[in-house]
């Protein structure tokens, strides 16, 4: 598995609780655009509409070779799971807090493009005021030993 793109917003926003890997409905100039890199997942999130998932806002830049075939960089993409997995999301989303947040973007042994999309809460802003903090403890400590050594 190579993994092509990680959402390092989503784990300093998020608490996230558990993921489950979803196949993703693509076209194929925007395949070639996965391969190459040109994906970002920055803004992007998950909803279930209908009994069915979709990704929203993630963007995919446009592959040069498809000229006019090219595919529009921010529509919604439909993702694949198996319908149990669906209704465990739903029951799990419809409490107060939870999200659906897509973490990675991967091609698996087969070559499939997949999306690892996660179960998360919201942090509150004193909890991410704390982690910056340790953050900057560590690496004040780091750079002390460092003197030292």
């Amino acid at each position: 598995m190579r993994v092509i793109a990680k959402n390092k917003k989503a784990f300093f926003n998020y608490e996230i609780l558990e993921s489950h890997e979803a196949g993703i409905s693509l076209l194929g100039s925007e395949v070639k655009s996965i391969r190459e890199g040109k994906i970002s997942l920055k803004e992007s999130y998950a909803e279930i509409k209908a009994g069915e998932v979709f990704l929203l806002n993630c963007h995919i830049s446009h592959y040069e070779a498809a000229n006019r075939f090219n595919h529009d960089p921010i529509r919604e993409r439909k993702l694949l799971l198996h319908r149990r997995e669906i209704k465990r999301l739903t029951g799990k989303i419809k409490e107060k807090g939870f999200t659906l947040v897509p973490t990675k973007v991967l091609i698996n042994d087969k070559g499939k493009v997949k999306v690892e999309i996660s179960l998360a809460k919201g942090k509150r802003a004193y909890q991410k005021r704390e982690i910056i903090r340790e953050r900057d403890r560590d690496r004040e400590m780091r750079a002390e030993l460092k003197k030292w050594h």
